[in-house]
């Protein structure tokens, strides 16, 4: 195994992977997998990744990564040229702070907002639609607690772009997070078109989002 093997599908949070995996110059081949796809490889993915989320990552070393912001932060340190983590340690504190926080607080909550039946005992639809709207709330509160803790310095990640960045990008298309972010920070809302305007990432958006 000499490449990076991901697992993951298109419009997914593999985006995320594919962004880092690109921007350090890293060879992969992309599996078609997820867990809610009939064509894609479900058993490779179970295999890997028991909770069946993607991306799932296998380096060329054989070991299995799986969460976006492990796997960010795995290439960041290998690579630390790339400029993934920044370049100065106070840089990749903030950085590594934000990919948790964003983990933590968004990404998880876009699960629930999406599949509310997985979170709740209660099967009727008024109780799993209020569920998923107070999730959504929830979400957009924490990315407004985002946008003002994690100011642009002109980017998340320092100088340039990087992983702060790309995950922030990618995670804030979900759940309604944009028309929100527009309407209530307005300046963050501007960074992440910046962001999106960058040629490596609208390369990238084009082709899981055509």
């Amino acid at each position: 195994m000499s490449d990076y093997l991901l697992l993951g599908t298109r419009g997914s949070g593999s985006a995320i992977a594919e962004l880092g995996l690109a921007r350090c110059g890293q060879p992969y081949r992309v599996v078609q997998a997820s867990s809610w796809e009939d064509q894609s490889d479900r058993e490779l993915l179970r295999q890997l990744n028991p909770l069946m989320q993607i991306p799932t990552l296998r380096t060329p070393e054989g070991q299995v990564l799986t969460e976006s912001a492990a796997i960010l932060m795995h290439l960041g340190l290998r690579h630390p040229d790339s400029g993934l983590l920044g370049d100065t340690s106070a840089q990749r504190d903030q950085i590594l702070r934000g990919l948790v926080y964003i983990a933590a607080n968004c990404y998880s909550a876009i699960s629930v907002s999406d599949f509310p039946e997985r979170w709740t005992t209660q099967t009727d639809t008024a109780s799993l639609e209020a569920l998923r709207q107070g999730t959504r709330a929830r979400l957009h509160h924490h990315w407004a607690l985002f946008a003002d803790q994690f100011p642009a310095q002109p980017f998340l990640s320092g100088a340039r772009a990087g992983a702060l960045d790309f995950m922030a990008v990618i995670v804030s298309r979900w759940s309604g997070t944009r028309p929100f972010l527009k309407e209530q920070r307005p300046d963050f809302h501007a960074l992440l078109g910046r962001i999106e305007a960058l040629p490596e990432v609208a390369e990238l958006l084009g082709r899981h989002w055509p």
